[in-house]
């Protein structure tokens, strides 16, 4: 009787109880609460609108693939990104996760803003980089950063042009032009220019472009923006005998008027002047108006082989972050081969994995700017990995355009190095850490 009881009382509260369950599980099983879901601040800059619309649709992507992390995206206009960026991290109040341009890793890694992200990023991730990426983001033994592009340097030239004064074709950086040869094949196309008139470097552009573009002169010649063993002088690197050799070359190109002014960025596209020195971003331009007729050089050697610039935007997790491995899971995301190609089909750039790479009708080892890839993986050169580049930077582009005014090259090399150890001194050689010292560093 005791027992017929208990079924009777007990059944419908089993039964009540299990439809309770079933309805919370219909309602709002698999549903994680907002309140336990990672969410990762992301700053990107805003630049080309390509670039805007891919990165606003790889979040989408990957806050859709996983409900563990939700990434909030902030895009910021470039022009005032770096600003924003300096100002937020006065305050305290830099997001978890952002990009930077190259000129600006290193002084925020010295200040103490960034996080050293080694024991982060996952060994198969990191074996896959271009060697260039992993230099670009070093700093004093750590890894600060990763791009998931690089960019590329080089000539543009039009193949027709270089047959008609029997110019050979370099087929690698090891391969390239001696500054000699250059100068001899220049004298020749400026034979039969009507202007005399060219080669096209860009005056156009502006600030770091001029370093970016130009310091591969000194750094083929020898010489350097800084001695690079413990980034403490100038002296006898920017200004010595090897640099001053290199930057006569340009000098002497411009006085004898072989390069054009490009005040309207149409000379190298209308057939105006047979070869620019210039990046990446302008191949699907020059291909539209030269066809089968482009083709892709590497940089003269002034001595001691071809040399290249590199470096590009950058992913870094800030000091701020109280989850680096959930940002770190977002840039794993970013790296992924589809994602690569999505970015840097939109943007044109170097793809930054060797996957990416081989994936790539453009860079891959047939692709027409297979060139800039083998650059980055043998010739190319950081910028120099010091919280004082910005003033390098600075100085170095001062300088270029006192050569281009004529300026004795040795003076302004003398003028650059003077700045630039001034800012090393103000700033102890920047031994000790930002997040302690009082460096100005960005001026």
């Amino acid at each position: 009787m005791e027992k017929l009881m208990l079924r009777r009382y007990l059944i419908p509260l089993v039964l009540s109880a299990l439809a309770t369950f079933l309805i919370f599980c219909f309602s709002g099983c698999g549903k994680e609460p907002v309140s336990e879901k990672t969410t990762i601040s992301v700053w990107f800059h805003t630049g080309r609108p390509e670039e805007k619309q891919v990165i606003e649709s790889q979040v989408a992507r990957f806050n859709k693939s996983q409900n563990t992390i939700r990434v909030e995206l902030t895009l910021i206009p470039e022009g005032d990104y770096n600003l924003q960026v300096q100002s937020a991290a006065a305050d305290g109040k830099l997001p978890d996760l952002l990009d930077l341009d190259g000129p600006y890793l290193y002084n925020y890694a010295w200040k103490g803003h960034l996080m050293p992200i080694d024991d982060l990023l996952p060994a198969d991730i990191k074996s896959d980089l271009l060697p260039s990426i992993i230099k670009q983001g070093t700093y004093e033994g750590k890894l600060y950063s990763i791009g998931t592009f690089d960019s590329g340097l080089g000539l543009y030239a039009s193949r027709e042009k270089l047959a008609q004064v029997g110019a050979r074709i370099p087929a690698s950086p090891q391969d390239a032009w001696t500054a000699d040869e250059f100068e001899a094949i220049l004298s020749k196309l400026a034979a039969i220019d009507p202007d005399g008139m060219v080669l096209d470097i860009r005056l156009d552009y502006r600030g770091e472009w001029y370093t970016y573009a130009f310091s591969p002169i000194i750094q083929s010649a020898g010489a350097d923006l800084i001695d690079r063993s413990d980034f403490q002088t100038a002296v006898n690197v920017l200004n010595s005998p090897e640099a001053v050799r290199g930057l006569t070359h340009l000098q002497q190109w411009l006085n004898k008027g072989y390069i054009d002014p490009n005040t309207d960025t149409q000379s190298f596209v209308e057939g105006n002047v047979a070869l620019s020195w210039c990046g990446h971003w302008e191949y699907p331009r020059y291909l539209d108006h030269l066809a089968d007729d482009l083709i892709l050089l590497p940089l003269p050697d002034f001595g001691t082989g071809s040399k290249t610039g590199m470096g590009s935007w950058n992913w870094s997790i800030t000091s701020k972050c109280k989850e680096p491995g959930a940002a770190m899971e977002f840039l794993g995301f970013l790296l992924k081969t589809n994602e690569v190609l999505a970015m840097t089909n939109a943007n044109g750039a170097v793809p930054a994995t060797g996957s990416a790479i081989a994936a790539s009708d453009l860079y891959g080892e047939n692709g027409p700017l297979h060139l800039f890839v083998s650059q980055l993986r043998t010739s190319a050169v950081p910028r120099p990995q010091t919280p004082a580049y910005p003033v390098i930077t600075s100085a170095f582009q001062q300088a270029f355009l006192d050569i281009r005014n004529n300026v004795d090259v040795k003076t302004a090399l003398d003028k650059a190095v003077a700045v630039i150890e001034e800012d090393l001194r103000d700033n102890e050689g920047y031994r000790q850490s930002g997040a302690r010292g009082q460096g100005t560093g960005n001026r």
